[in-house]
């Protein structure tokens, strides 16, 4: 069964929109929601940028069923310790909704602006696999309360050192959008974790001009290269498709127009809910 999540960073976005956003995605059939973890809006530094785990609870306590997490938290920005007692704490407060999404960074600049973190990319990941056998010590024995609920964990990235640790710890492994051209490379070296991908879509909906939604979402995202598709539902359909019969089991849909809630409406109804079920139903 393929799952449906929303890929909102919460920059630019009020708080009220940010909560508008997510009830309507609840409301269309989206199964979670996936925030970013940045301490300035990347590239952006001028941009608002809400604080990560801070948006995930204030959704969580506003939504019923949809799940809630990130793609993807940042390890330096967090002692182990605190982050498994974060994590242990929103998802008793969810009622088991919370997922943990953890990667080793991907935007060196704030490191040295906020003097946080490592520069050398391998010397962050070498730490991550550290963090990550403390966290699950944490949670098994060093901690009161520990987990009430099993807590998913999302690793996200590609290179090989990432992949190890995907394949030793990870219940899902992300592609991120930038990436997706070497899902059938990499998919294999994911273990067993089930397999996710983000998506930026151009959503073409009833009525709109298709030219002028793929000259809007090329223009704002087109340095995405294959991590962008345009096309109204049945284009998408075939394309989310497509993803599937190679393993792909979860969509971060992220939208071109920032999610707005007609889109998030209209792509529910079209598009998730006249999408086949199931594996066998993709032959």
């Amino acid at each position: 069964m393929v799952e449906w999540y929303l890929f909102l960073p919460q920059v630019r976005l009020s708080v009220a929109d940010i909560v508008e956003r997510a009830q309507c995605a609840e409301a269309a059939g989206f199964d979670g929601i996936a925030f970013i973890d940045h301490l300035e809006a990347p590239g952006q530094p001028d941009e608002n940028i809400w604080e990560a785990m801070g948006i995930a609870t204030w959704v969580a306590a506003r939504t019923q069923r949809l799940r809630v997490g990130h793609l993807v938290l940042c390890d330096a920005f967090r002692h182990p310790a605190v982050l498994a007692k974060q994590a242990v704490t929103l998802s008793a407060a969810s009622d088991g909704r919370f997922e943990l999404g953890l990667g080793s960074g991907s935007w060196p600049a704030e490191f040295a602006k906020f003097k946080v973190g490592q520069q050398d990319p391998v010397a962050r990941v070498e730490q991550l696999g550290r963090h990550l056998e403390l966290i699950s010590q944490y949670w098994a024995s060093g901690q009161n309360p520990g987990p009430a609920h099993p807590i998913p964990l999302i690793l996200g990235g590609s290179g090989p050192q990432m992949m190890k640790l995907v394949a030793e710890h990870a219940d899902w492994w992300n592609l991120q959008v930038n990436r997706l051209d070497r899902l059938p490379r990499l998919a294999e070296s994911a273990g067993s974790a089930r397999i996710s991908v983000q998506q930026m879509v151009g959503f073409v909906r009833a009525g709109s001009d298709p030219a002028v939604v793929r000259d809007v979402s090329v223009r704002r995202f087109g340095h995405l290269g294959a991590g962008l598709v345009c096309g109204g539902a049945d284009e998408l359909i075939a394309h989310f498709a497509g993803l599937a019969a190679q393993r792909v089991e979860r969509f971060y849909v992220w939208f071109a127009d920032f999610a707005a809630p007609q889109t998030l409406g209209e792509f529910g109804e079209s598009v998730i809910r006249k999408f086949p079920s199931g594996a066998a139903a993709l032959r």
